[in-house]
């Protein structure tokens, strides 16, 4: 297959929406990129609509039934800090990374999910020390490229202040310049998450979040000069995208605390998750329930009565419920129980204790125990669809895309350097392509 660029950067900007397009076309980075681009702004993401799922799918071109990456984190239940889907054992099939490095191209990688332990030449992964005794370089060095993270550290670490925003994305956007001028990779990956901690923490709309997408606007601004000076400009395809958006929300669900007073969840005196039957994991936005064993009907039953009840009821703040097989043919996770998704304002959490719905308060954002703002929700719901902007070579300058789906992303990568995902669930977009 033909090879149409030298150099693929792909930068995704963790939470950039279709509505931040009018504020986007103002900035003027951005604006730089969009003048000319080919350009979607109507992306639907995948379900569950959450970050490690999402940028899975953009590397591989299937959703997440597929790819088997379902959710952010482990079913772990009693755990306070689950473990994420950190290493690229996780992912089933091939990636846009693993083809290019079967085609003896130089790759990067800079806080991309699930690729910590991947075959990649530049590379310092999204992992973050989950265990009292772990640091936060270490398990970076542990799980990307050792003498490269070394490197990164040592020249731009005292930008970063562990993994907190917007610090930790000067880091990240530095180690790309310096990258891109000394390296001059065929393929780099780039995730910035600004935008999404402010939303969590702040809002969808507000100062922080419009303060978070200039921020931006200038990292895209250095990565851009840095493609200049480097002379590779001209030879290189430029991607920007998002992986989802977000909503507000006042409201949060317990399902565990649902299934703790139906008797299919059992706790210790300090309650602690000591035994389970039936377990909800959180998508933020949506939800999956587990039951440890589906051949036990009894629970199934008391589980399928329970979702029955609780839709009765809007104030519940459930708005659909899915089977496990309905939830695989939207390409979720079929090995669920059920699925359920949230009414907006509504998110899921994984916590046990206390009432079962309960309105967020303004200490609670502070603190960190809840979120002003979330995603994973069906991409079904109005106003939630993300963008797509590409230019350089084996782009046709000034097209637009009326709508895709993020698994369409990844063929279109793969067509641009040459290479073949095999069997995809997303397509090449062809109507963007100059051969």
């Amino acid at each position: 297959m033909k090879r149409l660029t030298d150099h693929l950067i792909v930068i995704s900007f963790d939470c950039l929406s279709s509505k931040d397009m009018p504020t986007l076309q103002q900035l003027p980075n951005f604006r730089r990129l969009l003048d000319g681009a080919a350009i979607c702004n109507n992306v639907t993401p995948i379900y569950p609509s959450v970050t490690y799922p999402c940028h899975t799918s953009i590397i591989t071109g299937n959703y997440p039934s597929r790819h088997r990456i379902v959710r952010n984190t482990l079913i772990q239940p009693g755990k306070q800090s689950p473990d994420w889907y950190w290493q690229r054992k996780y992912i089933q099939g091939t990636t846009l990374y693993d083809e290019a490095k079967k085609q003896k191209m130089n790759t990067g990688a800079l806080l991309w999910p699930v690729t910590a332990k991947a075959k990649i030449d530049y590379h310092i992964p999204e992992v973050f020390a989950n265990r009292s005794w772990h640091s936060q370089v270490a398990v970076s060095l542990l799980n990307g490229s050792f003498f490269y993270t070394i490197d990164m550290n040592r020249r731009f670490g005292k930008l970063r202040k562990g993994i907190k925003q917007p610090w930790l994305d000067d880091f990240v956007t530095a180690a790309t310049v310096h990258t891109i001028k000394s390296k001059r990779p065929d393929l780099l990956l780039v995730h910035l998450v600004d935008i999404d901690y402010q939303r969590h923490e702040h809002g969808f709309l507000g100062d922080e979040s419009f303060a978070a997408l200039q921020r931006q606007d200038e990292r895209l601004g250095k990565i851009m000069r840095a493609m200049d000076e480097s002379g590779i400009m001209n030879d290189s395809t430029i991607i920007a995208l998002g992986d989802h958006s977000a909503l507000d929300v006042t409201h949060v669900i317990k399902m565990n605390a649902f299934l703790l007073e139906s008797g299919l969840i059992h706790t210790d005196i300090q309650g602690k998750v000591k035994g389970w039957k039936a377990f909800c994991k959180s998508n933020d936005g949506s939800a999956y329930l587990y039951v440890k064993d589906q051949k036990d009907k009894p629970t199934m039953d008391r589980l399928g009565a329970l979702l029955h009840s609780l839709m009765q009821n809007p104030n519940n703040g459930l708005e659909r419920v899915y089977t496990g097989t309905e939830a695989a043919e939207l390409g979720a996770d079929g090995e669920a129980a059920f699925m359920i998704e949230a009414r907006e304002g509504f998110y899921f959490t994984e916590e046990v204790a206390g009432e079962p719905i309960v309105e967020i308060t303004q200490s609670e954002i502070v603190s960190g125990k809840h979120c002003k703002a979330v995603h994973g929700y069906s991409p079904s719901k109005p106003d939630y669809s993300t963008v797509f902007i590409a230019k350089g070579n084996g782009i046709i300058p000034g097209q637009v895309i009326e709508s895709m789906n993020l698994v369409d992303e990844g063929p279109t990568f793969a067509r641009l350097l040459g290479l073949d995902l095999g069997e995809t669930d997303g397509r090449v977009l062809e109507e963007i392509i100059n051969d």
